[in-house]
């Protein structure tokens, strides 16, 4: 079977549509749709469904998704060190992955100090929500991930190792102005009739819980599509939002933040494989607690490895 058609069936399911796979590959939706069809009749089963909507793995497609995933990652890191001893370069770069909101902060700063006391590394960054940074680690892609245990948590697998960083307390983001701001601790009740945009299922999750334990019901009338689209429309004064206390430290000017009365926490880790790690992520691990107490103080809770 031709690589390329199993990267074009990896991107339609990532994409979820198979003219934004063809937008992204260079091809015309019809290429992708024949080599989907070409794929389904060397292995005998359908892959994708259709929907409204665009089109979804089917059960035997979400399989040979992971097993592809995996396959095209090895031979991607295959021509890259071939690349590297074509020019010299014998280390294989450091690909970290992290959280949007641990992405903009703490993750660049422990880079930083990771080449400060290191010297030169080869490295690239990757943000996703956890979930799929879980999946890259375990296929091989990314070599350190920093995570949370967000809804729906962090699965355990014992070809990963998972160390605490610590808690990290959510906050309110607020437009600058807002008759709340400057104060605080607030309780969740004087916020919950306000209108909160979310961007993901484990940010909501989490304010739907906290105002539940309070006997109240958030009002999440908005979506936003990631992270910044989320702090502009809290900053254009359409909602306030949850956000991770990590990123307060990397907000936009014109939003400011309260802290909540008993606020609902999450844990950050980080995960890494237990084969073949990666010579310059133990030293990492060790700039990313840094970078999280430099940040998180009071919420800094390092644990053993494991």
């Amino acid at each position: 079977m031709a690589l390329t058609a199993w990267r074009t069936f990896v991107t339609v399911c990532r994409l979820g549509s198979l003219s934004a796979a063809a937008t992204e590959l260079g091809y015309t939706q019809s290429a992708v749709s024949r080599q989907i069809a070409g794929l389904e009749r060397q292995l005998g089963v359908p892959l994708v469904h259709r929907h409204l909507r665009g089109v979804r793995p089917t059960p035997a497609g979400e399989v040979f998704r992971r097993h592809a995933l995996a396959t095209l990652n090895e031979a991607d890191r295959a021509l890259r060190a071939i690349q590297d001893v074509r020019h010299g370069a014998l280390g294989r770069p450091l690909t970290v992955g992290a959280t949007p909101s641990l992405a903009a902060g703490i993750v660049p700063a422990a880079i930083r100090r990771l080449l400060e006391t290191a010297g030169p590394v080869r490295w690239n960054l990757s943000p996703e929500l956890s979930p799929e940074l879980h999946e890259r680690v375990i296929a091989g892609d990314l070599d350190v991930a920093v995570v949370t245990d967000a809804p729906p948590g962090l699965p355990n697998d014992p070809r990963l190792e998972r160390r605490l960083l610590g808690l990290d307390e959510m906050v309110v983001v607020l437009p600058v102005g807002h008759p709340q701001a400057g104060h605080g601790p607030v309780p969740i009740q004087e916020l919950a009739d306000q209108t909160w945009v979310e961007d993901n299922d484990g940010s909501a999750a989490l304010l739907r819980q906290h105002a539940a334990r309070a006997g109240v019901t958030a009002r999440i009338d908005l979506t936003a599509a990631d992270l910044l689209g989320k702090m502009a429309l809290v900053a254009t004064g359409h909602a306030i939002a949850l956000i991770p206390g990590v990123l307060t430290c990397a907000l936009r000017t014109d939003v400011t933040t309260v802290a909540l009365v008993d606020p609902p926490t999450r844990g950050i880790y980080t995960i890494t494989p237990r084969r073949d790690p990666h010579p310059s992520a133990a030293p990492l691990l060790e700039q990313l607690a840094t970078a999280f107490r430099s940040v998180r103080p009071a919420q800094a809770h390092p644990v053993p490895r494991g």
